[in-house]
């Protein structure tokens, strides 16, 4: 019996502030029994993540967060207990990270456009992977620039739909996102359903094309839920008999709503995700 679980988090392999082995050393220190990695589009921090865990006695999932389009917007699956040598699994998200310098490079110019100059260098100067700047690491050059004062200042009124440093980005299908994380014996998750800025309607559809390919799971606790939505996508997971997830989606100390390791329980009644998974 599992009693603290993380099941989303992000390494320097994509957008987090910590190493792998740094980010496991912090959730083993805050008592986390069974962690997974999950950094966007990308699979390079997983070996030497669970190195530590196993040295730390923390039982450790390969995991994946998959960038998916969906009603013009990104939405993003996350695939649990995946082997992460799969070849549909590790060609499919080379193709999703092939387009990611492009659009770095694009939203520099649009930034450019507004008088903010070499954001692209500043951003690269945040990015563990070089191939994967992205978003977080265009906010965290704002931040230190002073443009604003947090990184979801940043994404508000500058990186997102509709602000002038937004780039549209064609990413996987659904269909790709859970036929892939199953190719690779996974688990597919729909990953902090309350920060989709969806209709009703599209969230409805959402769920229910997720759950007729075959889709497992939803993370009902997350940092980016109120209790409120906690609430609702546990009323989700029982009308869809979607397993639940529990996670923080750590990013780094200091910019993450919640520290790694630190998410209220599950409500009782709903069947865990990790127990298909250990």
């Amino acid at each position: 019996m599992f009693e603290n679980v993380d099941l989303h988090c992000h390494s320097t392999a994509s957008d987090g502030l910590l190493s792998p082995t740094a980010l496991v050393q912090r959730a083993a220190r805050n008592g986390v029994q069974l962690l997974a990695l999950t950094d966007h589009d990308e699979l390079a921090g997983l070996p030497e993540a669970r190195i530590t865990a196993n040295a730390l006695g923390v039982r450790f999932v390969d995991g994946v967060e998959v960038s998916v389009s969906y009603c013009d917007q990104s939405v993003h699956i996350v695939g649990l207990g995946i082997r992460a040598t799969e070849p549909r699994l590790v060609e499919g998200l080379a193709r999703v990270r092939g387009g990611r310098d492009n659009r770095a490079l694009r939203m520099a110019d649009e930034l450019a456009k507004i008088g903010i100059r070499g954001a692209y260098e500043g951003a690269l100067k945040y990015a563990g992977n070089p191939a994967l700047v992205g978003r977080a690491h265009f906010a965290r050059y704002l931040v230190e620039i002073g443009i604003a004062r947090d990184t979801a200042s940043v994404f508000d009124n500058y990186l997102v739909r509709g602000k002038p440093g937004f780039v549209d980005h064609e990413w996987a299908t659904l269909t790709d996102a859970v036929e892939w994380i199953h190719a690779a014996g996974g688990v597919a998750v729909i990953a902090h359903p309350g920060r989709y800025r969806l209709s009703k309607a599209e969230m409805g559809a959402l769920f229910g094309m997720f759950a007729d390919l075959g889709g497992e799971a939803v993370e009902v606790v997350t940092s980016a839920h109120t209790p409120q939505m906690t609430s609702e996508y546990a009323t989700v997971a029982r009308r869809y008999g979607f397993l639940a997830s529990r996670a923080t989606d750590f990013h780094g100390p200091g910019e993450s709503p919640l520290d790694i390791g630190r998410a209220p329980p599950l409500p009782p009644d709903l069947k865990p995700v990790w127990d298909r998974l250990v």
